[in-house]
């Protein structure tokens, strides 16, 4: 059994001017840990997204008719207001789910030893994304659902899932040089993929602005645009990720790429099919609600495989691994002193 130190009066004083260094210098957390927080909090990026999309199909996007309170003088609903109330009220309170994931994440990054100041950063920088978005989603329930708004409250939110996606990724490498693993040319196809799919996040957030989901049963603003001819526009882009994704798997196959890129590029595909069956179905359909909530699940999968896919050309060495010997054994001892 682990005795827990007692905590003195110093150490009180610590904790409350810098907690996390005072978690960290009492808690080092395996690297397993550390990578678990960071998927953690990319889960909870990408829940978030999909419970903000129930709010708006099931026009429950004034359901708290203000902000921050849910109705005037109160912060949760009152017996008077409807079950669209609730559910816009739950997608509120997943917010701070989401932020004890992306803390818990900043926590072990911050307690990892030796300390890696970039992987801290990149869970700092969730924290204020996750803080800039609930600002901005009030401001989408103060203007009465603005489309251009919602679709900004989208990007933010893609964001998050970008830094998120990231830090998970290098929560499983070292901090040294990036290592190309592949050619010039392979790396400009996939920018190339990285660019067109964002194109085809943006254009999805045109189509649902112009589309039969509001999110709220009453008078909502719209996209005054062709919602047949940008849902078209939208559908071009998805088939040239689909055919640069294909094109590129047979291009790393042929120039005898390493299997983790030829791996995450196969994963893409797959999820890029998947999301095309889903996407023509709901568009013959006329857009069934579950259908749309899974294409919009989709599309947060489709974005985080293309980031795998862009993350995975290359590769970083642990920084002692980079080292000469001498300066390992330094290093190995000044960890072992500061114990």
């Amino acid at each position: 059994m682990v005795r827990v130190p007692k905590l003195t009066p110093a150490d009180a004083v610590a904790a409350l001017r810098n907690p996390l260094a005072f978690i960290a210098d009492r808690w080092t957390p395996r690297p397993r840990t550390v990578r678990r927080a960071a998927l953690a909090a990319l889960v909870m990026s990408v829940v978030i997204v999909v419970t903000g999309g129930a709010v708006r199909l099931t026009g429950s996007g004034l359901g708290c008719p203000t902000w921050p309170e849910c109705t005037a003088g109160s912060l949760t609903p009152t017996n008077a207001l409807s079950y669209h109330s609730a559910i816009e009220f739950t997608n509120r309170m997943l917010t701070y789910v989401l932020c004890a994931a992306v803390g818990w994440a900043i926590i072990a990054a911050r307690s990892e030893k030796p300390y890696r100041r970039g992987l801290t950063r990149l869970g700092w920088a969730q924290f204020w994304l996750v803080m800039s978005n609930a600002v901005l989603g009030g401001i989408v329930v103060l203007v009465g659902l603005n489309p251009y708004t919602v679709a900004a409250h989208f990007l933010l939110a893609t964001a998050l899932i970008t830094v998120a996606a990231v830090m998970w990724q290098r929560t499983g490498e070292g901090d040294g040089e990036p290592r190309p693993l592949v050619g010039k040319a392979v790396q400009q196809l996939v920018w190339a993929l990285v660019v067109v799919s964002l194109l085809l996040i943006a254009v999805g957030t045109v189509v649902t602005g112009a589309g039969p989901h509001p999110g709220d049963s009453g008078d909502v603003e719209r996209i005054d645009v062709s919602w047949s001819g940008v849902a078209e526009l939208h559908a071009v882009l998805a088939w040239i990720v689909v055919s640069l994704t294909f094109a590129l798997w047979f291009f790393l196959k042929g120039v005898g790429a390493p299997q983790g890129p030829r791996d995450r590029v196969r994963e893409l595909f797959l999820i890029l099919l998947g999301q095309g069956v889903i996407g023509y179905v709901q568009y013959f359909t006329h857009l069934p609600t579950v259908l749309v909530g899974l294409h919009m699940f989709g599309s947060c999968l489709v974005w985080i495989g293309v980031l795998r896919v862009l993350l995975s050309l290359r590769e970083r060495a642990d920084v002692t691994a980079e080292l000469p010997a001498q300066s390992y054994d330094a290093v190995s001892a000044s960890i072992a002193g500061t114990k």
